[in-house]
This record gives structure tokens, C-alpha cells and sequence, in this order.
């Protein structure tokens, strides 16, 4: 009977190769292999892909708390700016008015400077004016002391 039985095996195991049966259970079993690699290598390029991925996601969450810090630093600079803006106002016309007060003592200086210059020049013009009427007199007085010595 185990011979009968073996046979029969046999029998039907020759049968589905010529009918072609065990082949395609082949291919079938080859392709579901290739499929399951495919998908394994998959796995293993996308686990590959993951630091990169994290190291990526990592980087853009860092430029978004840049830019959040950025905008928050830009908002505090215009507040600040607006929180000093009446000082820069006072601090504007205590300028002008220290200007105004220079200006102003330069003004009267040279006025001094053009009055004592003019002071100056009429002192000068009395001395010369002086000058020259004691020339004539020192003038005459020598051509005297010369008629005298004569």
C-alpha cells in the first residue's frame, strides 16, 4: 500500500510538471520572494532616509524659532523706539536750543570783535592823525634847530 501510495504521488508530482502547475507555483513562490525583498530594501532605504529626515525637520523647526525670535526682536525695537520717541522730541529741542544760544553768543561776539576792530582802527587813525600833526611840528622844530644851529 506505501508503494501504491508513493507511486501515486509520484504520479500526480510528474503530472503537474507537465501540466505546468508546479512551474507557476514556482514563479509564483519566486516572485512573492523578489516582492518581499523589494519591499525589505524599501524599508532599509527608508529607515536610511529617517536621520535625515529628523535631521531636516530639525533644521526648519530651528529657522521657525529664529524667525519668531527675529519678529518678537523687531516688535520689542518699535516699542522701545515708541517708548523713547517723546525723549528724542526733547532731546531734538534741547538741541536746537543749545544750538540757537551758540549761535547766537558767536553772533554777539563777532559784533564785538567788528566793534573793537572798529575801536581799533579809529584809535589807529587818531594816532596817525596825531602823528602827523606832530611830524610837521617835530618838522618844523628841526628845520628851527637847524636855522638855529646855522
Amino acid at each position: 500500500m506505501k508503494k501504491l501510495v508513493d507511486f501515486g504521488r509520484k504520479a500526480l508530482f510528474y503530472i503537474r510538471v507537465l501540466s505546468g502547475y508546479e512551474e507557476r507555483q514556482i514563479r509564483s513562490h519566486r516572485l512573492q520572494l523578489q516582492k518581499r525583498l523589494q519591499e525589505a530594501e524599501a524599508r532599509k532605504q527608508a529607515l536610511r532616509g529617517i536621520p535625515e529626515k529628523i535631521i531636516l525637520t530639525e533644521v526648519r523647526h530651528m529657522v521657525e524659532e529664529m524667525q519668531k525670535f527675529k519678529k518678537k526682536f523687531e516688535e520689542m525695537e518699535v516699542a522701545i523706539e515708541e517708548h523713547l520717541k517723546p525723549l528724542d522730541i526733547e532731546a531734538q529741542m534741547i538741541m536746537k536750543e543749545q544750538l540757537e544760544g551758540e549761535e547766537r553768543n558767536m553772533k554777539e561776539m563777532v559784533k564785538v570783535m567788528q566793534s573793537q576792530a572798529i575801536m581799533r582802527q579809529a584809535e589807529e587813525e587818531r594816532f596817525a592823525a596825531l602823528k602827523q600833526k606832530a611830524e610837521p611840528n617835530d618838522a618844523s622844530t628841526e628845520n628851527e634847530s637847524v636855522e638855529v644851529k646855522k
